[in-house]
């Protein structure tokens, strides 16, 4: 569990420094893992954004931070805990964008939720289904998902945008 709060800890701060310091439009961000009013929407981070007329609006952002970028997948988590039955993040989010971070390679992909999770439910049977446990003191709970190629996700989704953090700065790349 320790590991998997660093993952999740060092995927935060890397979105939160992302958005601060990529997005000149950025007012705020505000990190809300911790406030029991945001945990039922499964929302992270709060990013308050000026447009060009001096409005404010705010944006709820899910992060997911993974280790392995490796594989070429994203892995879109169908339930969270096996044995109770709940549904995974992925499913019920109420964020307008899923930030999926890959600690390893400094890889940040932006997915527009009300384009991606429609595709996602049309298409998941196309998908492999794994399971993972995750350590908690001295047991461990099962979270099932599904393995999706990030090639698909570019080939089939629209809105979808790919960072990654270098030396100088965040930069956009090409898939």
């Amino acid at each position: 569990m320790v590991y998997t709060a660093e993952v999740a800890k060092a995927a935060a701060a890397a979105v939160t420094h992302f958005l601060e310091t990529f997005w000149s439009q950025t007012v705020a961000v505000h990190n809300v893992e911790a406030e029991k009013a945001f945990q039922p929407y499964d929302v992270d981070l709060l990013w308050t954004v000026a447009d060009g007329h001096g409005r404010l609006r705010t944006i709820p952002i899910e992060i997911k931070g993974d280790r392995y970028h490796n594989t070429g997948n994203f892995f879109f988590e169908t339930v969270s805990n096996e044995a109770k039955g709940t549904p995974g993040c992925f499913l019920y989010t109420g964020a307008k964008w899923l930030f999926y971070y890959f600690v390893g390679n400094g890889r940040l992909y932006c997915l527009p939720m009300d384009i991606v999770r429609p595709w996602f439910h049309e298409n998941m049977d196309r998908f492999e289904e794994r399971r993972t446990s995750t350590p908690v003191g001295e047991a461990a709970y099962v979270t099932v998902g599904r393995l999706v190629p990030i090639d698909i996700v570019f080939t089939e989704v629209n809105g979808v945008l790919k960072y990654e953090k270098q030396a100088a700065g965040w930069a956009e790349i090409e898939n």
